[in-house]
């Protein structure tokens, strides 16, 4: 098992797994917003078991007034094949150590409403819900 970060010239690998999450991502809508999340230091980190991506992290490093300094993880997936086997688990493990080398003192992640499973796996992983997020349409 192997967790590292991911390059540019891994983008279709990303893809491939990212879309059982994201459903209505184009391949080239997800390229072009990679290469606009690059000023802020967005990371891909993968979990491979030899060539095959089990599992994958998109996140960044940021600070705010109320989170301070923390890591932001924007998109989490394991592969549906390989889901409820630990994967989570240990991606989450290095995701924690990745922020305490980056000085951060949360994770934060924003998750969709009809996504229970998701749920119940990051309360396991000791985060806790604290606060609603809006979204306007404009």
């Amino acid at each position: 098992m192997q967790i590292r970060e991911m390059t540019l010239k891994e983008l279709y690998t990303v893809y491939e797994l990212l879309k059982q999450l994201r459903v209505d991502l184009s391949y080239d809508e997800f390229e072009d917003l990679i290469y606009d999340m690059r000023h802020m230091d967005y990371k891909m980190i993968g979990m491979f078991e030899k060539e095959r991506l089990l599992s994958y992290a998109g996140v960044a490093v940021q600070t705010n007034l109320y989170h301070k300094r923390h890591l932001y993880i924007f998109d989490l997936v394991t592969d549906e094949a390989h889901r409820s086997q630990g994967y989570g688990k240990m991606m989450m493990e290095y995701l924690q150590d990745y922020a305490k080398m980056a000085a951060c003192e949360h994770l934060v992640l924003s998750s969709g409403l009809q996504r229970e499973d998701a749920h119940r796996f990051y309360e396991s992983e000791g985060f806790e819900k604290k606060s609603y997020l809006f979204v306007k349409n404009i």
